[in-house]
Formats: structure tokens, sequence, C-alpha cells
């Protein structure tokens, strides 16, 4: 009975003891709004530092002008999400510390994409929150009930993904990577939409982990925690969306 999102599984909700506040999906909602308005500040704000070093220096200074933002908070935003699952009660805090470092993050690399492929960013977006809004409708409608095979099957497909990008990341230490990752072959924007499928999915299991937290007398930072969750499949399905219509375009 857990969700393939390594954030949110059952054994880490922390039940409300006697007159403490609890954790409702209202309050989750609100929380994941304010990380993802921190998230669109910080992006936003290196965009708009790359777009300015471009217009003066050229792609070149765009670079090295975003570069440390982005890396730092690829670094800072993996380190705060291991801080947050590990240790939360400090949830309240390294939840919108890690929305703000993956808005850096998130900023540099689309300002990026953006630029060898104009307009692509707000398809990406756009589709990013369809995809939401489909999977909850998907999910109130109960047209996709979450079952144990459901979760189990995502578990599985999500690990599988998560070791191909592991193998990748090793392999590219000795100057080789998998074609499948970042080809515009047929096989690689197969495989593109395959992760954007999985990480879509992982949507529904996270809402499905938010309300029953919430029905089983969670303690109310664990809206912080459930919120926290939510955006990091947003942003996974989000960056999958950049990778995938990036082939669409080289094709």
């Amino acid at each position: 009975m857990a969700s393939s999102n390594p954030v949110l599984r059952d054994n880490r909700i922390q039940t409300a003891v006697v007159g403490e506040e609890r954790m409702t999906v209202n309050g989750t909602i609100g929380k994941a709004g304010i990380l993802l308005v921190l998230l669109i500040i910080t992006a936003v704000w290196t965009w708009q530092r790359f777009d300015a070093a471009l217009a003066v220096g050229g792609s070149t200074a765009a670079m090295a002008a975003v570069s440390p933002f982005m890396i730092g908070g690829l670094i800072a935003g993996f380190a705060l999400a291991l801080l947050s699952v590990f240790v939360q009660r400090w949830i309240a805090l390294t939840a919108p510390l890690y929305a703000i470092a993956e808005g850096f993050a998130v900023g540099g690399i689309s300002a990026l994409f953006n630029l060898r492929y104009p307009g692509l960013v707000v398809t990406a977006v756009a589709l990013t929150f369809g995809t939401l809004a489909a999977m909850l409708l998907l999910y109130r409608s109960g047209a996709i009930k979450v079952t144990d095979k459901l979760r189990m099957g995502i578990v599985a497909a999500t690990g599988g993904v998560m070791l191909v990008y592991v193998a990748d990341l090793v392999m590219g230490f000795f100057g080789v990577h998998m074609p499948i990752i970042n080809s515009a072959s047929p096989l690689g924007i197969g495989f593109s939409l395959l992760v954007v499928g999985i990480a879509a999915f992982n949507l529904l299991l996270d809402f499905d982990f938010i309300e029953r937290a919430a029905a089983t007398g969670a303690a109310r930072n664990m809206e912080w925690y459930g919120a926290f969750g939510l955006m990091v499949t947003l942003v996974w399905l989000y960056l999958e969306m950049l990778r995938l219509l990036s082939k669409l375009q080289r094709r």
C-alpha cells in the first residue's frame, strides 16, 4: 500500500496525537500552491537573468550567468529532498527551500531549451498542467482505481526507469550514453512517451496517498510532506515533457 514516489510512503505518515491539528486535503492543496509559486518565482528570475546575459554577450555569456544557479539548484534540491524525507520535523522549512532550489534549476534548463526550440517550454508547461488536471479528473471520477496491483506495477516501472537513468549516468563517465534517453529515433521517442506515462501515473498514487493520509488522521505537518511529494512528481513530469518535445522537434 505504498506510492511509487519514494517520498510518499505509507510508513512515513505521522499520525496526529490527541489534541493536535490534523492534515486535510485542502490544506495540502494550499501548501502545494505555495510551493509552486516559490518554484515559479525563482524559475522566472533565472530565465530573466539568462535572457539579459544573452542580449549582451550571446549564448556563452548567458550559460555562464545561469550555470551556478542551475547546477547549485540541482544539488541543493537533491540534498533538501533527502532532508525532507528523513527529517520530517523540518518539512515546513525544507519543502519551501526545495521548491526555491528546484526553481533555479528548472528556470535555467527551461531557458536553454527555449533558446534552441522557441516556444517549446510553453507547450511543455501546458501539457504538464493538462496532464495534472486529466489525472486528477480520472482519479476523482474513479475511472482509474488505485489498486494494490496498480501500485506494484508503477513501483516496478518507476524503479526500472531510475535504473536506466543511473546506468546512463555511470556510463557517461566513460563517454558512453544510452541512445534511447536522448535520441530522436522512434525508439527514443517511444521511451520518452513511456517515461511521461509513468510520471503521470505517479500523480494518481500521490493523490491517493494524500487522501488516505488525511483520512487516517495524519499530523498537520504532513500537509507540507504531501505537497512536497506532489511537487517532486510535477517537476519530473515537466522535465520529461521537455525531453519528449525536444525529440519530436528534432524529427
